[in-house]
């Protein structure tokens, strides 16, 4: 666990160094020339407006975020021959992957919080309002964000970044459009179809009343299922790579 917790750090460490954090700014600018060009066409409307917006927005930075981290570091690792120093000090390979995914999803979570934090702060100061509830889109657009940071992580254990980025978006929006595809097809329960629409909470959080613990769960168990999954794909194609 110390191997992957070391390898985690260093992916942060390199996060740190290649400045992600500007992604943050640039979309929490975004969100400032947003707010002005919000409708008011109603009681309470506009706040749900504006949670759309933020949800919208994080999702955006966090998949940049993750892409640029999940889909390139192994690759200019390989290409560097970087990754032979690290695994010649008794590191394995399903541990170099698992840390450097763990280190992506830590990185993405924190970029994630950051970004919800000034959404809350905007919406204090303009609306009023202390719309902590967005913290539960944060939650959700995070444990999509381990999944898809594992897929490409999968794709880069053997493809070059450009293939692994595209590949990762074409896995997000098919995944997101399996359940709306077969929802209503007969004789197959939209449960029965793996879909990324579990971590969909736009409208409960926008609009509703968020959502609850069952809920979450259910999110979490996705998460680890997908997570886990994909990572083992990766293990295998990774060991059957020669380096």
């Amino acid at each position: 666990m110390n191997k992957v917790l070391a390898i985690g750090s260093a992916v942060v460490a390199d996060a740190i160094r290649r400045k992600v954090v500007w992604v943050v700014v640039v979309f929490a600018a975004l969100l400032a020339f947003a707010i002005p060009t919000l409708p008011s066409y109603g009681v309470g409307v506009v706040e749900g407006v504006y949670k759309e917006v933020v949800i919208a927005l994080m999702f955006a930075a966090a998949f940049v975020v993750t892409l640029a981290l999940a889909a390139t570091r192994i690759p200019s690792e390989v290409e560097r021959r970087t990754v032979f120093n690290v695994l010649s000090r008794d590191v394995r390979r399903w541990q170099y992957l698992l840390g450097t995914w763990f280190g992506i999803v830590v990185v993405s979570g924190a970029a994630l919080v950051a970004l919800t934090a000034i959404s809350v702060a905007a919406a204090a100061v303009v609306y009023h309002a202390a719309l902590i509830e967005l913290f539960a889109a944060t939650f959700a657009v995070w444990l999509e964000m381990g999944v898809i940071s594992a897929f490409a992580i999968m794709m880069s254990t053997r493809m070059g970044s450009v293939t692994s980025i595209v590949g990762a978006t074409a896995f997000a929006f098919i995944g997101h459009s399996l359940g709306s595809l077969f929802a209503g097809a007969s004789g197959v329960p939209r449960w029965y179809v793996p879909s990324l629409d579990v971590f969909n909470v736009i409208d409960p959080v926008a609009y509703g009343t968020g959502y609850g613990i069952g809920y979450a769960l259910g999110m979490v168990g996705a998460f680890l299922a997908w997570s886990a999954l994909l990572m083992l794909i990766a293990t295998v194609m990774f060991e059957g790579r020669d380096l």
